[in-house]
């Protein structure tokens, strides 16, 4: 083999790296947000951040959404 098919080799490991990298860091995200955020459920925000991702990835927009949207309490009665 020659240095170009050793260098295409590697590129293609980077590639694949990169790749599962940032697979990794948008699931991460909405879990990743919401907890900095303190919502009020940063557990189901992360797991739907990852199922979305996963499962369908159109609906992930929803999840990351989701991290930034903080619940209005609800008001004791008198």
């Amino acid at each position: 083999m020659s240095f170009i098919d050793y260098f295409a080799i590697f590129i293609l490991i980077i590639l694949l790296l990169s790749g599962v990298a940032a697979f990794v860091a948008l699931g991460m995200a909405p879990g990743y947000i919401a907890k900095k955020r303190h919502h009020p459920w940063p557990e189901a925000v992360e797991v739907a951040g990852w199922v979305t991702l996963i499962f369908g990835f159109v609906l992930w927009p929803l999840s990351l959404i989701w991290a930034y949207l903080d619940v209005p309490r609800r008001e004791t009665p008198r």
